[in-house]
């Protein structure tokens, strides 16, 4: 078994789309970032990665290769788990949390952890998407931006 923690954080700008968990969420503004900024995705994808001792999302996916440019962090997520296998590993379950003032992502939350159970080859109940708000403090408190951080566990493939 191998334990695995990832973190992320993008700013907010306008004119983006906001996808978190591989799902389009209302908002007036999105993430910034050279692929589709998924702040949710991008940590469990390090979480992931770190696990395995691969190294980060930077190093497989760098935002100086165009051919990330706007990629769907979802089927980036997919490639990692071939990344996984390749190296001997599979996850066995996620934990997540998402840090925002806003938007309200609770009716969200169900379809995020579906994508992610999906691309990862889990059962839904293996996967825990949470949000919580930081009261009003710091960058995701002041509306700046999203963070999130992930944590999973991986097991040798037999």
């Amino acid at each position: 078994m191998r334990i695995g923690h990832g973190y992320d954080v993008h700013r907010f700008k306008t004119g983006r789309e906001l996808i978190l968990g591989g799902v389009e969420i209302p908002c007036d503004k999105g993430l910034d970032g050279h692929s589709d900024a998924d702040v949710l995705v991008h940590a469990v994808m390090d979480a992931l990665l770190g696990a395995a001792a691969l190294g980060d999302i930077g190093k497989h996916f760098p935002d100086t290769d165009e051919k990330y440019r706007d990629a769907d962090s979802i089927k980036l997520l997919w490639e990692v788990i071939g990344k996984l296998k390749d190296a001997g590993y599979k996850p066995v379950n996620i934990d997540s949390t998402i840090c925002a003032q806003a938007p309200k992502l609770e009716p969200y939350i169900d379809e995020m952890r579906e994508n992610i159970a999906v691309a990862c080859g889990l059962k839904k109940s293996a996967v825990s998407v949470k949000a919580t708000t930081e009261e009003g403090l710091g960058f995701t408190g002041s509306l700046e931006g999203i963070s999130a951080t992930a944590v999973c566990l991986l097991q040798e493939i037999e």
